[in-house]
């Protein structure tokens, strides 16, 4: 990967939904040049999906939690089973450490948080975080 394929990366993570010429013109590349470019990114497996980013807070979702997960009694297939049944869920990873998992959901009110914490107490011990905001970053290639 070089600078080009950086600058690519760096602009398609802000918007993916630029057209090759506009692509083209932010790193100074013609449109071929650049859509050659990306083809062989998706190839190579560096770019694997194109997606929309949603705002959940605009659909009434202005709850969010991030839940640190510890299986008991060795239930993790029922525990990832009864998570892939909720909506809202932005992410869920088997992580090392204190706890089994880390996932974070978004609910509206502070009642479906609690029905949801109260719906994994009999296959895991949790730790819930509320969050207040969130600090932008940004992907340095």
């Amino acid at each position: 990967m070089d600078l080009i394929d950086k600058s690519i990366l760096k602009e398609l993570s802000n918007d993916s939904r630029f057209s090759m010429s506009e692509l083209g013109r932010r790193i100074h590349l013609s449109a071929p040049a650049v859509k050659e470019r990306v083809k062989q990114l998706e190839e190579k497996g560096v770019i694997e999906t194109y997606t929309v980013k949603i705002n959940d807070k605009c659909l009434g979702y202005s709850i969010q939690c991030i839940i640190e997960a510890t299986i008991k009694n060795n239930r993790y297939n029922d525990f990832k089973e009864l998570i892939q049944t909720y909506n809202h869920v932005d992410f869920c990873y088997r992580i090392a450490g204190d706890a089994c998992f880390m996932l974070k959901i978004n609910f509206t009110t502070f009642e479906d948080a609690e029905k949801t914490i109260d719906e994994l107490q009999p296959l895991a011990h949790t730790k819930t975080n509320f969050i207040f905001s969130e600090v932008k970053t940004y992907k340095n290639f």
